[in-house]
């Protein structure tokens, strides 16, 4: 009894959502809608529909058109839509940003998001300069031995950072940084400094240097990372690199809709 009392419960649950999704649906079809339509269009009872658009309501996603008046689709629409849309619209601008930085910096330019604990590049451009025909969109590469991966690491919440380190961090080489408490440290500098840097920490004779990438609310939603020989990217040329990549991440952070005040 108690099995089949879950199971009603749960195909209720289920119901309630579809009713929630065919509510915007129709909203968004039909524009202002008034609840006896909306009632008839679901089928349901007028208080059965008055429950969920005060679900929704409370969500943000739908609202009222004055005192009793009609309803019609809420900003908190506008919210998750920009975070579909910015995640598609990350890789395409992103595209675009990395050829530009590695024509001017002539190194390899790439874009990674932070993905069930690792990086994840999504585009790629060859600068000039570049050596390597590695290719590594697609690629998921360690959050703790790459520039992008600690800019990632750094933004992410506390609570994600902890699972993360909490993991045996793999040492990929003699440089690579796997104590938890000094690679903590290392992430603190890159919220002071705004960008992380790695020489030598992936591949040895590898320097690598990254900037965060906002998104519409502000928070990091990607890094913008440049990576060259060692011989070339030295320290002092990845300080003077970083303005160039700083600006250029910011140019596509308003792209995506994120504006520094």
């Amino acid at each position: 009894m108690r099995n089949q009392d879950s199971g009603n419960a749960t195909q209720s649950q289920v119901q309630s959502v579809d009713r929630a999704i065919s509510v915007l649906e129709l909203l968004a079809r039909n524009g202002e809608t008034g609840i006896t339509e909306i009632a008839g269009e679901l089928g349901v009872h007028k208080s059965t529909a008055s429950r969920l658009l005060s679900v929704l309501e409370t969500r943000g996603l739908v609202e009222q058109l004055g005192e009793r008046g009609k309803y019609a689709i809420g900003f908190g629409i506008v919210r998750l839509a920009g975070a579909a849309t910015g995640r598609m619209d990350l890789a395409k601008l992103g595209r675009a940003s990395c050829l530009v930085l590695a024509e001017e910096l002539g190194e390899t330019v790439n874009i990674a998001i932070a993905d069930d604990g690792v990086a994840i590049n999504i585009s790629q451009a060859r600068g000039s300069a570049a050596i390597t025909t590695q290719n590594w969109t697609g690629q998921r590469t360690p959050l703790h031995a790459t520039s992008s991966g600690k800019v990632l690491l750094a933004y992410m919440g506390e609570a994600e950072r902890k699972r993360v380190l909490k993991r045996k961090l793999e040492q990929y080489t003699p440089r690579t940084t796997v104590e938890p408490d000094e690679l903590m440290t290392e992430l603190e500098r890159v919220l002071e400094d705004g960008y992380a840097a790695c020489y030598e920490e992936l591949e040895l004779g590898m320097h690598a240097v990254a900037v965060p990438i906002h998104g519409p609310g502000g928070d990091v939603v990607a890094a913008m990372s440049a990576s060259g020989p060692s011989y070339r990217l030295s320290k002092q040329r990845v300080k003077q690199i970083v303005k160039p990549m700083t600006e250029a991440a910011e140019e596509l952070s308003a792209q995506l809709g994120y504006f520094r005040d």
